[in-house]
This record gives C-alpha cells, sequence and structure tokens, in this order.
C-alpha cells in the first residue's frame, strides 16, 4: 500500500470588516477644501447637526457648509447641511443653538465679528462619529449631539453655578436669510420658530451679480425644541436691540456679505439655573412643510423616554446597516478607514425631505404628498458633480432609494413646467454648473436596474427638455455660473450642432457641448434598452457633436463662435469655452466614444502617449496633485474618469497605476483626507470604486472599467437582491489575469450583466505590469 496523501486544507476566507462603521472618521475632508462637516446625520438624513465655525465674520464661515478644522471657535450648532458642496459660504447651516456660558446683555445680532457670543474649542475636546457629535467648548459648556431622520437631542452641560443660555440664532443661515421668527413658551418648556432662506451660491462672483437668481428664498424651515427643565430667564433680540424677558421675535438678515448685512438679523434665549443642574436635555423636530410637522417628527423620531446614547445607538445602527451593504477585507488599517468614511459621505445625500405624514415642499414652493408607494421623497441634486460617480455608487448599493429619487426628480420638474434643472437644492432649481445632469443620471438609474420610478414619463420629459426650446433658454440671467437657462439656447444648438461660445447663455460653448453630447448618448441609450427603437436613432447622433467642438488644428477641445470661427488665443490651459477646467481636462471627456477621440488624435498609441502627459509632468514624475491646468484635476469633475480610459487605449496597465498612484497620493486619512470639494459624496464615491477596482464605463450604461483592488474580498449586496463579490490574491497594483464567474476574462471591462444579475469577479494581481492581458482590438470596452 503506498503512502496516504493528505489534501491540504484550502485557506479560509480573509475575514470581511464586521463593523464598518468602526471606520469612519467624520473628520475625513473637513480642511484642504472638502467641505464636509463632522456632525451629526443619519443616512439620507433630513436632519445634520453641525457646528457652525467662525472666523470673526458674523456673516460667513471659514469653508463652505460651516466647518473648517482649523477655525476652532464656534457660533452655533446648526441643524442642517450639505455635504461638501463648493460654493461659500456653502448651503443650508439653519438655525445655529449656541450654549453661552455668561449673560445676553447685548445683541448677539450686533456681535457681528463673534467676539463675544462665540466660543473657541480643543480638537482634543471634540468627538464625531457616524450620528453622534460630541464637543467640550472653552467656555466650559459641553454639547452632546445625537440624530434621527428628522429630529435630534442634544445634552447640553455647564459650568456649576454658572449664567446659562441656549441661543437660538434664527436668522443666521450661512447664505443670511430674508426672514425668521422665534416664540418661546416658558410654560410649555418649548421654543418653536422658523428661518425662510435659500440663496445657494447666491454670492457666487460669476453668478450674475446683483442679477443673481439664485439670491432668493425658496423654503422655510420650521423647528420646534421642548426641554426637560424649566427656563429660568428668557429673551429676544433684533438687529441691535435686545430684550430681556422677551418671548418673540422676527427679522431676516438679507443675502449679501459684510457690512451689507452685518448687524441685521433675530433670535432669542432661554436660561437655565446651574446652581443645583448643571444639565440640559432639548428634543427637536424640523419639517419644510410646518410647525406641526416639526412636532410631529420630533415627538415620534425623539420620544420623550430618548437620551442621546439611545438616539445615537440606533443611528449608529442604521449606518452599520447602510455601510455593510459593501464589505471589504484584507485591505491596510489607512485604507479601510479612508473607505468606509468615502461610503458614510456618499450616501449622506440624497436627503429625505419628507415628514412622517408623506407631504413635502415641492420645487413650486407648495406642499405636496408622496405619490403611493413612494417610500420618501428625495432632494439635494448637485448633478454636474454627482452623474459621473456617486449616482452609480447609489443605484449599485441602493437601487430603492435611487428609484425614489427618480420619481422625486420628476416630480420637481413636473411643478417647476417640465423643466429639470441642473442643480437642485431640495426641491428648488438652483441653476449652478452646465449641461442636463438630470439626463444621465435617470438613464444610468435604468442601466442599472432601477425600475421603481415611471420610466416612460420620465424619459418622455427629459427627451422634451432636449428637443423643445425652454423660455429661459435665451435668458443670460445668472450667467455663466448658474445660468437659469436649462439646455440654453436649444434651437440654435440643434442646427449648428454645437453650443456656439459667443451666442450660447451658457457658462462655456464647448463644455455645453461636451455635456450635452454625454446626456443625449445616455438618452439614447435608455431609449434603446426601452425598446424605442425610433427614438434611439434621433438620439445617438447627437452623442457625436462633442466632435464639432473638437478643433483639430490644434488637437484640443476649444471654445467655437457661431460662424464656425475658432475663439483667438487658444491654449490648452484656458477655461474659455469650459466650466471649472481647462481645455486640456475637458478634451479627455468623451467616455461614450474613446475610440473616436483616439481616431482623432492619431490612433490608440498616439491618444495613449498624450494621456501618459496629462497625468506626468515634463520629466515623467507623476503630476496628479492638481494645481496645473496643463495635468490632471483630482479636486473636480470633468476629468476624474479619465485614468480609466487607458482601457480603451490598449494600456489596461496604466490605468491599474494610475488610479493607485491617486488613491494613494491625492486621497488618504485625516482632515485632509479628500483633494477638494466632496460634491454631494462625488469625490467620495471615486474612491470608492478606484478601492474596489471597477468604474462605471459610461452614464447611461451599466459596463464596469476594471482597475486593481486594494482589497483582497469585496462583497456587495444590493437592496434588490443582487450579490456581487470580488476576491484578489493580493493588493499588489497589476493585473496578471482576471476571471468572472470562474472563467478567464481577456477584457478590461464586465457586463452590464454583472450588475443587474450578479457575478463574481477573481484578479490575480502582481508587482509588475502584464501589457498583453487586455490589450486585443476585440477585448477592449466596446463605444455603443
Amino acid at each position: 500500500m503506498g503512502p496516504v496523501v493528505r489534501a491540504e486544507a484550502a485557506p479560509a476566507p480573509v475575514p470581511l470588516v464586521g463593523n464598518p462603521v468602526s471606520y469612519v472618521d467624520p473628520f475625513i475632508g473637513t480642511t484642504r477644501g472638502g467641505n464636509t462637516w463632522p456632525g451629526a446625520t443619519r443616512p439620507f438624513g433630513m436632519m445634520a447637526w453641525s457646528p457652525t465655525n467662525t472666523n470673526g465674520d458674523q456673516t460667513n464661515a471659514p469653508a463652505a457648509n460651516g466647518y473648517e478644522y482649523n477655525a476652532t471657535k464656534v457660533r452655533g450648532f446648526s441643524l442642517t447641511h450639505v455635504n461638501g458642496a463648493g460654493c461659500a459660504p456653502g448651503a443650508a447651516g439653519d438655525i445655529p443653538i449656541l450654549p453661552y456660558v455668561g449673560n445676553v446683555d447685548s445683541s448677539p445680532t450686533a456681535d457681528t465679528k463673534d467676539a463675544k457670543y462665540a466660543s473657541t474649542f480643543s480638537h482634543a475636546n471634540e468627538t464625531a462619529s457616524p450620528g453622534r457629535y460630541t464637543v467640550t467648548l472653552d467656555s466650559g459648556a459641553r454639547t452632546d449631539l445625537a440624530v434621527n431622520t428628522r429630529a435630534g437631542i442634544a445634552d447640553f452641560t455647564f459650568p456649576a453655578g454658572s449664567a446659562a443660555n441656549l441661543l437660538f440664532r434664527t436668522s443666521n443661515s450661512l447664505n443670511g436669510s430674508e426672514n425668521a421668527d422665534i416664540e418661546i413658551d416658558s410654560s410649555a418648556r418649548t421654543v418653536k420658530g422658523s428661518v425662510l432662506t435659500g440663496s445657494f451660491c447666491g454670492r457666487r462672483g460669476n453668478g450674475g451679480g446683483a442679477n443673481n437668481p439664485d439670491r432668493r428664498s425658496y423654503y422655510r424651515l420650521y423647528f420646534s425644541a421642548t426641554f426637560d427643565r424649566d427656563f429660568a430667564s428668557t429673551g429676544t433680540w433684533h438687529d441691535a436691540t435686545v430684550t430681556p424677558g422677551g418671548t418673540a421675535a422676527s427679522g431676516g438678515e438679507g443675502y449679501l456679505t459684510g457690512a451689507d448685512r452685518a448687524g441685521r438679523g433675530s433670535g432669542g434665549w432661554v436660561g437655565f439655573d446651574t446652581g443645583s443642574d448643571t444639565d440640559v436635555r432639548m428634543r427637536i423636530g424640523i419639517s419644510y412643510v410646518s410647525l406641526d410637522g416639526a412636532v410631529a417628527n420630533r415627538d415620534a423620531e425623539i420620544p420623550a423616554t430618548a437620551t442621546v446614547d439611545s438616539v445615537a445607538g440606533a443611528t449608529r445602527e442604521a449606518w452599520n446597516t447602510e455601510l455593510s451593504r459593501i464589505r471589504v477585507g484584507g485591505g491596510t488599517e489607512a485604507r479601510t478607514t479612508a473607505f468606509y468614511t468615502s461610503v458614510y459621505h456618499a450616501l449622506m445625500q440624497p436627503q429625505i425631505m419628507n415628514d412622517l405624514d408623506g407631504r413635502y415642499l415641492g420645487s413650486d414652493l407648495q406642499v405636496h404628498s408622496a405619490r403611493p408607494g413612494q417610500k420618501a421623497v428625495y432632494g439635494t441634486f448637485s448633478g454636474w458633480d454627482q452623474y459621473r460617480a456617486q449616482i452609480q455608487l447609489l443605484a449599485i448599493l441602493r437601487p430603492d432609494v435611487a428609484g425614489d429619487m427618480a420619481t422625486s426628480m420628476l416630480d420637481f420638474a413636473t411643478q417647476n413646467k417640465g423643466i429639470w434643472d441642473r442643480w437642485l437644492h431640495l426641491g428648488a432649481p438652483a441653476h449652478v454648473m452646465t449641461g442636463d445632469p438630470a439626463a444621465p443620471t435617470l438613464a444610468t438609474y435604468y442601466a442599472m436596474g432601477v425600475r421603481n420610478f415611471d420610466t416612460g414619463a420620465a424619459l418622455d420629459s427629459l427627451v422634451k427638455q432636449a428637443t423643445v426650446q425652454n423660455p429661459d433658454a435665451l435668458s443670460d440671467a445668472g450667467c455663466p455660473g448658474q445660468c437659469l437657462g436649462q439646455r440654453p439656447t436649444l434651437n440654435t444648438y440643434l442646427a449648428l450642432k454645437y453650443a456656439a461660445n459667443d451666442i450660447c447663455h451658457c457658462w462655456g460653448g464647448a463644455a455645453e457641448t461636451l455635456e450635452n453630447s454625454l446626456a443625449d448618448f445616455s438618452l439614447a441609450m435608455w431609449a434603446k434598452s426601452s425598446g424605442r427603437k425610433d427614438l434611439y436613432r434621433q438620439l445617438l447622433p447627437r452623442g457625436d457633436y462633442w466632435k464639432n467642438t473638437y478643433n483639430p488644428a490644434v488637437g484640443y477641445q476649444a471654445a467655437r463662435k457661431a460662424d464656425g470661427s475658432w475663439q483667438p488665443g487658444f491654449t490648452p490651459s484656458t477655461d474659455v469655452g469650459f466650466a471649472q477646467g481647462s481645455s486640456a481636462t475637458y478634451t479627455w471627456m468623451v467616455p461614450q466614444d474613446v475610440s473616436g477621440l483616439a481616431t482623432l488624435m492619431g490612433g490608440r498609441p498616439a491618444a495613449a502617449a498624450r494621456l501618459d502627459g496629462f497625468f506626468h509632468d515634463e520629466n515623467g514624475n507623476w503630476a496628479v496633485l492638481g494645481g496645473n491646468a496643463l495635468r490632471y484635476d483630482p479636486t473636480n469633475e470633468p476629468g476624474i474618469h479619465a485614468p480609466w480610459l487607458y482601457n480603451g487605449l490598449a494600456q489596461p496597465w496604466k490605468t491599474q497605476e494610475t488610479v493607485r498612484q491617486i488613491l494613494d497620493t491625492a486621497y488618504g486619512t485625516g482632515p485632509a483626507g479628500l483633494p477638494g470639494n466632496d460634491d454631494l459624496g462625488t469625490m467620495s464615491a471615486w474612491y470608492v470604486f478606484a478601492a474596489i477596482g471597477m468604474f462605471p464605463q459610461v452614464p447611461g450604461r451599466a459596463e464596469m472599467l476594471l482597475g486593481s483592488p486594494v482589497f483582497t474580498r469585496v462583497e456587495i449586496e444590493r437592496s434588490n437582491g443582487v450579490r456581487l463579490t470580488v476576491n484578489a490574491t493580493s493588493t499588489d497594483t497589476y493585473v496578471q489575469s482576471v476571471k468572472l464567474n470562474n472563467s478567464t476574462l481577456r477584457r478590461s471591462w464586465l457586463p452590464e450583466s454583472f450588475l443587474q444579475r450578479g457575478g463574481a469577479v477573481s484578479f490575480t494581481l502582481g508587482s509588475s505590469a502584464n501589457q498583453t492581458w487586455a490589450t486585443a482590438t476585440k477585448d477592449l470596452p466596446e463605444d455603443h
């Protein structure tokens, strides 16, 4: 009998992270222009309770959205925020509430330099985790916050024996306010009120100045707070007048800044006796519909028996549920922290807008009710940013939420005379940026299997916007940065087949052409998938209009005039004809036709060589951190797909090394861990895709381009039950081979069926480039 050979046991699979919420660091992105904030919020939450910091100007903030890590002075804890928006001072930041140690003997609004009614703090006394924020101010007051979706709870602790007051700065939203009111009822232990505000990007220098269409009010936020103890004193203020004992006040600040706004506004305070009890507990609810809605939201979501611990614990588990939809293992501690914080930031939005009874504020400023079967109404859509990465991640992880968001956007458009705006704050049109991003967004949702919205009505409405010029299309209001007109100068655009820079009523003609080409391509793909072949044939040629602003004489996208001539003085670094980017960046913005772009550049090898120069300086060193208009900019959206273009140019190993370089140098942990504005989770979503080794090929479709994962194991459970898995032999940079569902994959991309029906991808990775894998012409990503 021969020797017994024992089979070796298969190695145990790499364990997946079991408690992903513990890896979230809300301080990532709070400096270096990331514009994130560390306060308490729930997934897709209406309430986002976070500090408003100050550098000594009550009419401004040290960073968009209120919090800058290096500005360690706070003038209040505001109830609403938007993640990572770029327009200073951001959006919302409504109803800052400040625990103030001292007597209120002058108007807080008159403290225009935040010299008195504000407090410094140390980061050593500050903590943040998903759903909870805590800080002890240098004044001795401690604030401990936790939230549910529409309501929150706070414990305020004051020094024993001190004068202790809570200031409600009702008019001091980040952008100012048209009006605000407060009412204090000592017998009921309540404070209630509202602020009428809006004006996102209303101060923008390129938004039309005094004629900026966003310098207006478009929502009223109501709040109702109740306390666990009696008030020892009350008071109110309006502008410079302070009224001790007052119980009602009103007045707004306007929407300007500096001397034009300083000293205006209103609010109130409640005081507490700290002789025998230093703690104050407050429950507060908000609503965009009514005071009654705020009360109902508060009492349902934060019952009288609730504590900060219980609310924070429930919200932490809600975050754990969301984060666990994408579990990873086998990565470094730092990458895992960056990864789960990125998922966290990406799932802060869209924001729930409806009260518990289903009512919400529409884009027409009227109250509406959610549709039957719609689980929530969602708002706030940073379209130009989000359609490139964030909406794809949302559609993968939460197709149910994506569908409800699509329904919300359709209804907002219907309420807005059929017009889909490129940027929504809540449901209100903000007009910011360029293009028609709602089209690629909903087309992508459809491609990725989202069906819980009226797909036919939505497609018809978006096609109408793309084919019938609307009344504002010739308006210059808000131009160039937030032009009122959507699909501006449409008739001329369709006649010329490009946006003429001299008459386009847009931010930049070349950028508008590129954006519209991609939007129309995505609508064509949607029409094709829906079986609407005539519509597909009508729209598909419009996806090629980008070729009409590609100037072959210089080899770049360029601004073109209505007479067919090119804007003089061209250089690749110019931003004339473009929006927040240079020609060098925008020239690559053709993910729908990489082969066509390569042909114009002289073929794939020539195009790849040019792309090399986009990511490297003249000495061959990496140049992926921004700051040079000729090179890649990780801080803004127009070029974030560019590292993945190498797959279509038959050099996929360069995608692998370029993406890895950006991931490990432009991103990181700590407050400076984002390269620039997070833009409602867009930059965070880019990191998530890069880390799992795949990225959406083009809006309007569901194919995924492959890179190399930084985790050896990834499991994704879509909310519709579809399961996706990724395995890798190591976290080395270069792909040696790939299997899809146990079959050898010779292509650097995954078919739509992977996301739609599920599958398993297995990478063999190594430390040196395999320059033969996925390079055959027949294996390249397909342009459609």
